[in-house]
């Protein structure tokens, strides 16, 4: 399969007010920061949103968004598979802001939620340490953890797809509201 298109920061910036731009991260990612008129709609609701994105897709150019870039690519091929052309934006928000681009907030929000990559982070070293701490006090078969959790992350790295970040997408705190994505959908429609 092809690599997506993808738009450079500056080009992104230059074409901004004619572009369709959908952050895929997750609501908390989304909330951290975003492209100045992102709609968040998470990489898991895609498929739900496709009617909507292809409408959009009619009417003008899509630019899909995450932290890294490697989510966008997914949902670009997603959206492929389904005849809609979109781009991801390199590097993601992360070069987004190196350039020195603003990224917007929304109103209220209280405080910045950790990023996917850094939950995984945070988990897979939990999870190896306490593994590897109990292999030592209580038992060697505890090592196994750590074992797992390494070999998960090689599989990670060779298929650029994250089984620990897409159990930690389905947390409270990164799911999106049913009223939410009803919202950013009617406003996809209308845009």
């Amino acid at each position: 399969m092809t690599q997506p298109t993808t738009l450079g920061a500056g080009e992104a910036r230059t074409r901004l007010h004619e572009l369709t731009v959908i952050d895929v991260r997750t609501p908390g990612e989304y909330a951290s920061g975003h492209l100045p008129g992102a709609l968040n709609i998470p990489l898991d609701q895609i498929r739900r949103a496709l009617p909507d994105i292809r409408h959009a897709a009619e009417r003008g150019d899509i630019l899909v968004v995450c932290a890294s870039g490697a989510r966008s690519e997914n949902a670009c091929r997603m959206l492929a598979e389904h005849h809609i052309a979109a781009a991801t934006l390199s590097g993601g928000t992360g070069a987004w802001a190196a350039d020195g681009h603003d990224l917007h907030r929304p109103q209220g929000a209280a405080r910045a939620a950790w990023g996917m990559e850094r939950q995984v982070r945070f988990t897979a070293g939990s999870v190896v340490l306490t593994g590897l701490l109990l292999g030592i006090l209580v038992h060697p078969a505890f090592q196994l953890l750590a074992a797992g959790i390494a070999a998960g992350l090689v599989f990670s790295a060779l298929t650029n797809t994250c089984g620990m970040a897409a159990v930690l997408a389905k947390l409270p705190h990164n799911r999106p509201l049913a009223a939410d994505l009803d919202t950013t959908l009617a406003e996809l429609r209308d845009r």
